[in-house]
């Protein structure tokens, strides 16, 4: 059941985000906004559910697992249901990220071109992604500002 539901929660994920990249390259309009709600609000919520319903399944201790010390974290995640928990609130909150990447993007003047420099790094490495779009955003601003 475990790697069924990983799998599941997996290309959902990814449909989502391939959601996003679709949706930042339209035009706004209905389509655009009907791609953004589903890629970044309903996988999203689906994810967040999915999440409750393995925390409540796998819901116990695991001998020395915990969150006191790194060693406690690993043995924890050993795991196979902690682990597709742990993997599916990665997915989730992740999406989230991408999703407000694209809303700030697609917001009044700006430029799409650090979103698109930034969304592939941040599916795989979400925190570099996101240092890697603010720096983008604020260096195209300023290389626009300047020229003003």
């Amino acid at each position: 059941m475990a790697e069924t539901a990983f799998s599941i929660v997996s290309i959902a994920a990814i449909l989502g985000w391939m959601g996003l990249v679709v949706a930042a390259a339209l035009r706004p309009g209905p389509v655009r906004a009907a791609i953004l709600f589903c890629s970044g609000r309903v996988v999203p919520v689906l994810l967040c559910i999915a999440y409750v319903v393995f925390l409540g399944h796998y819901w116990g201790s695991t001998p020395g697992g915990g969150f006191q010390s790194l060693e406690a974290v690993q043995m924890l995640f050993a795991a196979p249901g902690k682990m597709l928990g742990a993997w599916t609130h990665f997915l989730a909150f992740d999406l989230l990220v991408g999703r407000w990447m694209v809303d700030d993007a697609l917001t009044g003047n700006r430029s799409r071109i650090p979103l698109v420099l930034a969304l592939p790094a941040t599916f795989l490495f979400v925190p570099a992604g996101v240092l890697l779009y603010l720096a983008a955003r604020s260096i195209h601003q300023f290389a626009v500002g300047s020229k003003a």
